[in-house]
């Protein structure tokens, strides 16, 4: 066996195992980061080969590559304060509209702690920085591993035949209007009920979501007048009118789907940036169907994404807390070191 076939082999491995859990069940959090970490040795491998090569060009490669992830850093602060600006010029100053301008901060803090530390070299600050570049690359890949993998997963096929479409609400304007969200969320609904159809049977849509205290009606009898305006058959929509979340909206519908049919299929449908979370709380209440996502506006996305994953973070809260833990214990001994 040659040392460039062990170099490799990790990622060959976890790239296998990746496949192996993506056919037996693609709704899982650890697929994304299997997918990752198989990405990051197989480029660790390559970049050791680069440098251990000895070569002047497999060093410049290697030098290019780190100067490039430089560059992305910057890059990547830049577009998310000016799509922090946007969303406040959009859409408002809520908590959850900052979170671009809050990442980027954020990105900024710790550059500027670890160059900090690097450059007094006190035990404090070396401790600190320790820390915090250790938290924030673990954070950093799990969040690039869940944009990846949540890219993937809205992009793949349905792969069977399903007796329901399920169209998760989210909100409505004015009382009782439609959003242009919702809106097209019900109208990727009629595309996958279209394709349902075309396989054999008349699917039925639910439309899930209940009334909020500053809406005339319920988000789900709003979203089936949409939907009949549009030539929708009205005697295949149910109506789930009593949820108020994501997890109520999948439990209820799940509750209609069984009562009909004990051994139901469903396709979820929601925004691209919700899906992935969408699914990975599917799972964790046995709905049995794929999720999928309806395009959003471009400026949006960012912020979106960024607040579902943060929503992921805290369904795993404990191993995230135990992984950040040690790494400040990391932080502490390189203090005690100096």
């Amino acid at each position: 066996m040659t040392v460039r076939t062990l170099l490799y082999a990790p990622a060959a491995l976890l790239f296998l195992v990746f496949c192996w859990r993506m056919a037996w069940e693609r709704r899982r959090f650890g697929n994304a980061v299997l997918l990752g970490l198989a990405a990051l040795c197989g480029l660790a491998a390559w970049m050791y080969e680069l440098v251990s090569s000895g070569s002047t060009s497999g060093r410049v490669v290697a030098a290019s590559l780190l100067a490039l992830g430089g560059l992305g850093i910057l890059v990547l602060v830049c577009l998310l304060f000016l799509n922090g600006l946007r969303m406040v010029r959009r859409e408002g100053r809520s908590p959850t509209n900052l979170l671009s301008l809050m990442g980027a901060l954020c990105i900024v803090a710790v550059v500027a702690l670890v160059v900090t530390a690097a450059v007094l070299r006190t035990p404090v600050m070396i401790g600190v920085g320790v820390a915090a570049l250790g938290i924030a690359c673990y954070i950093s890949f799990l969040f690039l591993s869940f944009v990846v993998y949540a890219f993937l997963y809205g992009r793949l096929r349905i792969r069977r035949k399903a007796g329901f479409v399920v169209v998760l609400g989210s909100g409505l304007i004015g009382g009782s209007t439609v959003p242009p969200l919702l809106a097209s969320r019900l109208v990727r609904a009629q595309e996958v009920h279209a394709l349902l159809s075309k396989r054999g049977g008349a699917p039925v849509l639910i439309t899930s979501g209940g009334q909020g205290p500053d809406e005339d009606v319920p988000e789900s009898h709003a979203m089936a007048d949409f939907l009949t305006e549009r030539g929708f058959p009205a005697d295949l929509i149910e109506r789930e009118d009593r949820s108020t979340t994501t997890e109520e909206n999948l439990r209820f519908s799940k509750a209609i789907m069984e009562k009909s049919d004990p051994d139901y299929r469903c396709v979820v449908v929601t925004n691209n940036y919700h899906a992935f979370r969408a699914a990975l709380t599917a799972r964790r209440l046995g709905v049995r169907g794929q999720v999928v996502g309806s395009t959003t506006a471009a400026y949006f996305w960012p912020n979106a994404t960024i607040r579902e994953f943060a929503a992921v973070l805290v369904a795993y809260k404990r191993t995230n807390l135990a992984m950040c833990l040690l790494f400040v214990l990391c932080g502490v001994l390189a203090w005690a070191a100096r």
